[in-house]
């Protein structure tokens, strides 16, 4: 796929700074010895707010769901920082934004103990980063800025 040079600047800046907020989001987790998904889970809202709840009030499911979260937020964020696995990555990050997006949903009539940093109705940042991701994915970058790179030019053909 050939990209315009200020496509290509457009779509790796927004690769670098999802990958950004991804990884930094999973060290934080990863870092803090306390931290847990257990009170963000009980305050989900929307149809499957009880399998959330389950998840929460598990004592077996919740490190588990933890682990996941928080290392699945850094190796996400790695991914796209370092332009390795950068179509696995976004789908993964799609995946797990849309469980955040399924747990606290931004539809009318859902209030949540936490609040929010704005204003939503239906559309929320969570959901804008999963539409950045599908971008990601749907125009890859990292063949041309990135450890892929190195792949493509071992695998590309002598004319």
């Amino acid at each position: 796929m050939k990209y315009s040079k200020t496509g290509l600047v457009a779509l790796v800046v927004l690769r670098l700074a999802t990958g950004w907020h991804f990884f930094y989001e999973g060290m934080v987790k990863v870092l803090n010895p306390d931290w847990t998904s257990k009170a963000y889970l009980l305050d989900s809202g929307g149809f499957l707010k009880s399998m959330f709840e389950w998840m929460a009030l598990n004592d077996s499911v919740l490190p588990v769901v933890d682990f996941l979260n928080a290392w699945g937020l850094t190796l996400i964020g790695l991914s796209l920082l370092l332009g390795i696995f950068c179509r696995a990555g976004a789908l993964a990050g799609m995946l797990l934004l849309l469980f955040y997006y399924l747990s606290h949903p931004a539809f009318p009539g859902i209030e949540y103990l936490f609040p929010t940093d704005g204003s939503y109705f239906i559309i929320n940042k969570t959901l804008v980063e999963l539409f950045a991701l599908f971008v990601i994915f749907a125009f890859p970058t990292a063949h041309i800025i990135g450890v892929e790179r190195f792949w493509a030019a071992k695998n590309r053909r002598p004319e």
